[in-house]
């Protein structure tokens, strides 16, 4: 049990340095098994192909983001419904961007993987998910905030241009900026103007 758990190790590790090199389209699963010193045969043991492979490598980080954005939508609902107006110095839009950036840079070579390596992977567009995924969480959000305002509906469009910007400026931190401290310092510049820009949307 115990040789299996670090084999399996091994050829995560010896996984990630070569779609790291190489990325996912050009990786050798011949090269990964040599690096790990097993065999293919070890190889197919704990993963069904490369896919699986380079899955397993970065589902634990991709989980983990997910689950900080789903806490951020449930704060702002929360908040919709508990005050008559909403704050744009709420410290809580800081936070939550600098967990998200905390994240991505604890599983930095992760991110690289998924944001830099994944072509002809399932990841390959994982960008255009997350807006997808952000902008429907979005306009449910910026539907509460207009009935709250009595203020006409923001156009899809805007919400639209909004979500790809959010989802933008954290990819742009992370394959970009090497510092985890330079990007926490810019961070909260930059999500204030975000959030300006978020609450002009209902003016």
């Amino acid at each position: 049990m115990k040789n299996d758990k670090e084999t399996k190790e091994r050829l995560l590790l010896s996984g990630k340095k070569e779609f790291l090199e190489k990325g996912y389209a050009r990786a050798s699963l011949r090269n990964i098994c040599k690096n790990a010193r097993v065999t293919t045969g070890a190889l197919y043991f704990f993963f069904e192909n490369k896919e699986e492979l380079f899955v397993s490598i970065v589902e634990q980080p991709l989980q983990e983001l997910q689950e900080i954005m789903n806490q951020h939508q449930q704060h702002e609902l929360e908040q919709l419904k508990s005050t008559d107006t909403q704050r744009v110095d709420d410290p809580a839009h800081f936070q939550i961007a600098k967990k998200i950036i905390c994240c991505m840079y604890r599983y930095y070579d992760e991110f690289q993987l998924l944001l830099t390596k994944a072509q002809g992977s399932r990841f390959e567009q994982i960008v255009d998910e997350f807006v997808e995924i952000m902008e429907k969480k979005y306009q449910v959000l910026a539907n509460g905030i207009s009935m709250q305002n009595n203020s006409p509906k923001v156009e899809s469009y805007m919400i639209h241009w909004f979500t790809h910007t959010q989802v933008d400026l954290f990819v742009h931190i992370i394959t970009h900026e090497k510092s985890e401290e330079t990007a926490i310092k810019h961070l909260e510049t930059m999500i204030q103007c975000l959030v300006a820009c978020w609450y002009q949307l209902f003016e």
